[in-house]
């Protein structure tokens, strides 16, 4: 009698059940750190743009002018990230009354789920880590440590 050569059905399906537990182990960690990967793009979008906002102050004396009148930034670039295809998040200014600004990175698409980042004139930063719409004392860090 010839000896069969390959795998059974049972072999089979204890790889596939491997496969799909290693899967769903591996799948949200890769996810969480995809997003924090691009908040971390916004974050340096946000201070580019800070830097932007700080020439424009040198020039000009003021803040005003550096945006449209729905905060669309009129110095820099309006999504991040700055290079590639995909945008993540929409830069605005959200707050500028001449002398002060807030800026901020509007999260959108596959990353509008993660919160909104804000960067004031003061260097205060926020990130919405609740996604409220909000910025509360907790939220007053780019880092998920804060609280």
């Amino acid at each position: 009698m010839k000896k069969q050569l390959g795998f059974t059905l049972i072999e089979l399906m204890i790889v596939v059940a491997i496969i799909a537990v290693i899967a769903g182990i591996a799948l949200p960690s890769y996810q969480e750190h995809v997003k924090t990967s691009r908040r971390a793009d916004a974050q340096g979008a946000l201070l580019g743009l800070a830097q932007a906002m700080e020439q424009h102050f040198t020039e000009n004396g003021t803040y005003a002018g550096a945006a449209d009148g729905n905060g669309v930034p009129s110095i820099f670039a309006d999504e991040a990230p700055l290079d590639g295809g995909t945008k993540f998040y929409n830069l605005r200014v959200t707050a500028s009354d001449g002398s002060s600004y807030t800026l901020q990175a509007q999260a959108k698409n596959a990353q509008a789920d993660d919160g909104d980042l804000q960067l004031r004139s003061t260097g205060e930063k926020g990130w919405d880590r609740g996604d409220d719409g909000t910025f509360g004392a907790g939220d007053m860090c780019w880092n998920k440590s804060c609280s």
